[in-house]
């Protein structure tokens, strides 16, 4: 049995995973999953720089995992770097500082390839006949879009996300109308690419969500005071119920998001730009639930290394 790991540096938050693999993927034992906040791509929207600061957090989060790595005795690993990675003019001073205190640089993934990666991750644990599956990983910087059933035929990245949308349209606390009207106008525009570069999406037959925004819409909904993965993993977040946290939170000051249940601290300024993004996804495919996955681009890395 090997011990295999992953991390992703990604816009928002820097995530690990460690598994104990087998040749059986039925018998793979996750070890660890974590995630840290650590806003990478802060500013980035109108520095075009990835700053100091947020170099710095990440390194020391990447650092923490690698000893967390040692601790379990991982025996290969794969870092991977995404949306902010791809905009900054700085990318090569963060690979730089990753590799010091990991021993290995990034591994920048094109939006094609986190896409393909998340899908690999996310069906591994569902029924082919029940697709095809839309995937729709919603980061801080990007959406990936993956559709397929038992293998995944065709992938889209969009550059709307999170933190890109909070930054680049929402300056009020809470949102104005007109500033949410942008967002979802914004996200809407990138469906439509969407529906013509891979028509097939309109018939995909069940939406799969992953990533924080997703799994935080989930436990909101549930009203999770500790969050635990295992209740909100293939949770059915109907679209009414997506809809309701949307409103709900949208019309909040971040002060009193923070009193919702199942609500990250560090999500707080961004949960609503995301949130746009899967309202309108469900709402311009016409959805009526989304899949709430925790197997995602981390999973899918492990797929891989462990082969």
């Amino acid at each position: 049995m090997a011990v295999v790991a992953a991390i992703d540096c990604g816009t928002h938050s820097t995530r690990l995973l460690i598994n104990k693999s087998t040749a059986d993927p039925a018998r793979t034992q996750i070890l660890e999953r974590q995630m840290t906040i650590t806003n990478l791509g802060e500013n980035l929207s109108h520095t075009g720089r990835l700053s100091a600061g947020a170099i710095e957090r990440t390194c020391q989060c990447v650092k923490d995992y690698v000893q967390l790595m040692a601790t379990h005795g991982v025996e290969a690993f794969r870092i991977v770097a995404t949306s902010a990675a791809r905009d900054a003019a700085n990318t090569e001073e963060f690979f730089a500082a990753v590799a010091q205190v990991s021993g290995q640089a990034p591994e920048l993934l094109s939006g094609e390839a986190e896409a393909a990666l998340a899908f690999k991750g996310a069906t591994s644990q569902l029924n082919p006949q029940d697709g095809p599956f839309l995937v729709c990983d919603i980061g801080g910087g990007s959406t990936e879009f993956a559709l397929g059933s038992s293998c995944c035929e065709g992938t889209w990245s969009a550059d709307v996300g999170s933190s890109r949308l909070t930054q680049q349209y929402i300056a009020h606390d809470p949102p104005l109308p007109e500033e949410l009207t942008a967002c979802l106008s914004v996200v809407e525009a990138h469906l439509e690419d969407l529906a013509r570069v891979l028509p097939a999406a309109k018939q995909a037959r069940q939406l799969v969500g992953l990533a924080g925004t997703v799994t935080t819409a989930a436990a909101v909904e549930i009203g999770l005071a500790i969050y635990d993965p295992n209740v909100v993993h293939h949770f059915k977040l109907t679209k009414a119920a997506a809809e309701d946290v949307f409103r709900t939170l949208a019309t909040e000051s971040r002060e009193q998001r923070l009193s919702n249940p199942g609500l990250h601290p560090g999500r707080a300024d961004v949960i609503v730009g995301g949130l746009c993004v899967l309202v309108k996804t469900m709402r311009f495919f016409e959805f009526e639930n989304c899949l709430v996955s925790e197997a995602d681009l981390l999973d899918g890395i492990i797929a891989e290394l462990s082969i």
